[in-house]
């Protein structure tokens, strides 16, 4: 089953938010809640945790890249 990840809401008034870095790489497993990549908002610096534990697939952002609440980001292949 694939996933899509999307950008999660960061604070009550936060809705964007500049990608930083990708900890994880296509190809790697990740862990339920395990970081993803790291994001900036105009308060703080986050981590985006993944949603489901399985294989990313995709990176639908790169660093640098400003992403909206609800933008996908990543694609998780979770294996059954």
């Amino acid at each position: 089953m694939r996933v899509t990840v999307k950008l999660p809401r960061l604070g009550e008034t936060v809705d964007e938010a500049v990608v930083l870095e990708w900890y994880k790489q296509v190809g790697d497993e990740v862990a339920e809640n395990e970081p993803l990549l790291a994001v900036d908002t105009a308060k703080v610096q986050s981590d985006v945790p993944a949603p489901v534990r399985g294989q990313l697939t995709e990176q639908l952002v790169a660093p640098d890249d400003e992403v909206t609440t609800g933008t996908p980001i990543a694609v998780i292949v979770v294996r059954e």
